[in-house]
């Protein structure tokens, strides 16, 4: 039996939320040095470090350009 069946989907989908997660970083109004912190947490542990920035990251501040 294949245990490996959904590991593919599921690596997608934390690659995806990955992606929208660190767009949203970039595209906050924190600091640099903040904005630098989290994408490297998500790039390390991306589950650990997504679940975190879904509940205590920036909230809304979206830089306007």
């Amino acid at each position: 039996m294949d245990l490996n069946v959904g590991g593919g989907l599921i690596g997608l989908i934390v690659l995806a939320l990955s992606i929208y997660a660190i767009i949203n970083i970039v595209q906050s109004g924190s600091s640099t040095g903040a904005k630098v912190l989290w994408v490297l947490f998500i790039l390390i542990v991306p589950v650990i470090g997504l679940i975190v920035w879904f509940i205590a990251g920036p909230k809304g501040n979206k830089a306007t350009a």
